[in-house]
């Protein structure tokens, strides 16, 4: 027969995971006196953790008069997957201190994990020198946290020499240093290692995945899990198609996110959140944003990510409407808006003019929801305001907000200022912006027009000088198109030899019938020192134009021409594609680097705020 303490010990852990049955097991145990024995607040700490409970666990730990080393080990443990990792930095303190009591290895490997969390390396470092002069130095559960530690602070040569020291190496410590490497950039590192793993299997595959869509290597991410499903690796969890959906979507790979959702259907997966959050982005990304919206109304959980992703979605795509309804939505829901959402609903607002309803948002924020402005929501503030021609009212917020002004905040003010031809601020904030020495070609490209336009020619050639002596480049533009199940890549002034003939004769042809209409070339984007109808040329040439203009000769008639542009579209381009919609009257949508652009009957759906 169970004693009293055993009774109790067994019924919390029956109760974890239920935040009444965990309180009601609390309450028994107050009842019966039995609430300060050991092992009792140690597992009833976990159990409030597991429930969702930490202010509970925190509580009951500090009112437990004994403190010993099993109840710090479940509380740091509980705070090391909270999302308030860095609660156990002050913990740990007050074991070392208070109690004087001295760290086993279930306490280091927590901590290993709390400075893997926090992404501090000057922590992960004073516990491994810790740990090497413990009596746990060979303790191998230790070390794998430590090789996590230092691939998540972004030192995978230290990861891979504790690594090495480890006798008896599990799946996850092979899986850890292989995601490391790959998050880390060095993915021929990570294949090596990949190929080393003895027994393969899903776990290790979606971290090699993962890691290498993480590090901005989709195209090889893809390839590695379509190598997976060749191979036979049996799917049986939701993140590893959640991954490389996220890779469709930042290879805007139209066709590829379509079919991994046919295989998320197929192996019934669609109920998955994690997988449903990822559709919504990755549609959004690849300018379908009605499937988004689609797949979005079929998700029967969402999370604040969910909410945010379509919120952010609607903004990018220029339906600010659908945004604030759908804002609304959510919070009439229950879901609380964080950090991001803010920011996708005030750069709504921002591009459609709406400056009250930004107004009421941005200080919604700290009245409503106890959320401090940062300052990528003043950047987008500022925006929202410069653009609808509050210059006065941008330029003071830019000198009273709590934040030093950085490139993109000066570069928002400056463009307005340039758009609304207010001389003299255009002049008063580029000097300011040109003193940060940017790091940017475009703002570069903005400076000296703004300088130009305004015939100071000192300031043009110290701009020159700038770019020159940070040895900064424009960008090269390129565009890219899927057509069929290919992708076709144009880099600005770079005409294909195979295609050179269809692409001129009907950009030709579209330029004769604009000027029909009116079009007169905007050159004032073209840096070079050349003649008018050389710029005009350069114009011609831009790397958008050459892939609508092939998708319009290369895909189905009636079909949507979707582009991909990695800088901004230039004022010139944006009203040829306004033209060449309403010429061909077919639908264009063009992602840049900030937003999405529709054309469609000689229309944008940015009203030219973008």
């Amino acid at each position: 027969m169970l004693s009293p303490a055993a009774a109790a010990a067994a019924a919390i852990r029956a109760a974890a995971g239920s935040p009444s049955a965990v309180r009601g097991a609390h309450a028994r145990l107050l009842k019966e006196g039995l609430v300060h024995h050991s092992p009792a607040p140690a597992i009833l700490v976990s159990a409030y953790a597991k429930s969702s409970l930490l202010p509970d666990a925190l509580h009951l730990f500090d009112e437990t008069p004994r403190r010993d080393l099993y109840l710090y080990s479940s509380l740091l443990a509980a705070v090391s997957h909270s999302v308030s990792p860095a609660l156990a930095i002050p913990i740990l303190r007050r074991m070392l201190s208070a109690d004087t009591l001295r760290p086993d290895h279930f306490v280091l490997a927590s901590i290993a994990s709390v400075s893997a969390r926090l992404r501090s390396l000057r922590l992960g470092r004073q516990l491994h020198a810790h740990f090497v002069a413990s009596p746990y130095s060979g303790d191998d559960v230790v070390k794998s946290s430590l090789v996590d530690m230092y691939c998540k602070c972004g030192v995978p040569d230290d990861a891979r020499k504790v690594f090495d020291s480890i006798c008896a190496k599990n799946s996850v410590v092979w899986t850890a240093l292989v995601s490391g490497y790959a998050s880390n950039g060095r993915s021929d590192e990570a294949l090596q290692l990949f190929g080393s793993i003895p027994g393969r299997g899903l776990f290790s595959w979606t971290a090699l995945i993962s890691g290498l869509v993480k590090a901005g290597e989709s195209v090889s991410g893809v390839e590695l899990f379509v190598e997976m499903r060749r191979d036979g690796v049996r799917i049986d969890d939701a993140f590893v198609l959640s991954v490389v959906i996220s890779g469709a979507a930042d290879l805007a790979a139209f066709v590829l996110g379509r079919q991994l959702h046919g295989s998320a259907m197929r192996l019934g997966f669609l109920s998955s959140m994690i997988v449903g959050n990822a559709l919504v982005d990755m549609y959004s990304k690849c300018s379908d944003i009605h499937s988004a919206r689609e797949v979005f109304e079929g998700i029967a959980l969402r999370d604040i990510i969910t909410w945010t992703t379509m919120v952010v979605g609607e903004a990018q795509h220029g339906r600010a409407e659908e945004a604030l309804a759908l804002f609304d939505r959510m919070v009439l829901a229950g879901v609380k808006p964080n950090e991001v959402t803010f920011v996708g609903m005030i750069y709504a607002c921002s591009h459609a003019g709406l400056v009250q309803k930004g107004r009421q948002l941005f200080d919604s924020m700290k009245q409503d929801y106890d959320i401090n402005p940062g300052l990528q929501h003043y950047t987008c503030y500022l925006d929202l305001l410069s653009r609808s021609g509050h210059l006065l009212e941008a330029e003071e917020l830019i000198a009273t907000m709590p934040y030093e002004p950085d490139e993109a905040t000066w570069g928002a003010l400056l463009s307005a200022c340039k758009k609304y031809n207010d001389a003299e601020m255009c002049i008063r904030v580029a000097d300011n912006l040109l003193e940060l020495r940017p790091k940017d070609s475009s703002t570069y490209i903005l400076l000296s027009n703004v300088y130009a336009v305004n015939g100071k020619w000192d300031s043009v050639a110290k701009v020159r000088k700038c770019m020159t002596g940070l040895e900064i480049r424009k960008d090269p533009g390129y565009s890219w198109i899927e057509v069929g199940r290919e992708f076709h890549l144009f880099h600005a002034g770079e005409v294909p030899h195979d295609v050179r003939e269809e692409i001129m004769g009907f950009l030709d042809e579209m330029v004769l019938e604009m000027r029909k209409r009116g079009y007169v070339p905007d050159t004032s984007s073209v840096m070079h020192d050349l003649e008018e109808n050389e710029k005009e040329h350069h114009l011609f040439l831009h790397s958008e134009r050459l892939a609508v203009a092939f998708g319009l000769i290369k895909s189905p008639p009636g079909s949507v021409i979707r582009v991909v542009k990695n800088l901004r579209l230039c004022v010139d381009c944006h009203t040829v594609l306004k033209l060449i919609s309403e010429i061909v009257q077919r639908k264009i949508i063009v992602r840049d680097h900030s937003r999405f652009h529709h054309f469609e009957g000689g229309k944008c759906s940015c009203s030219e705020f973008w």
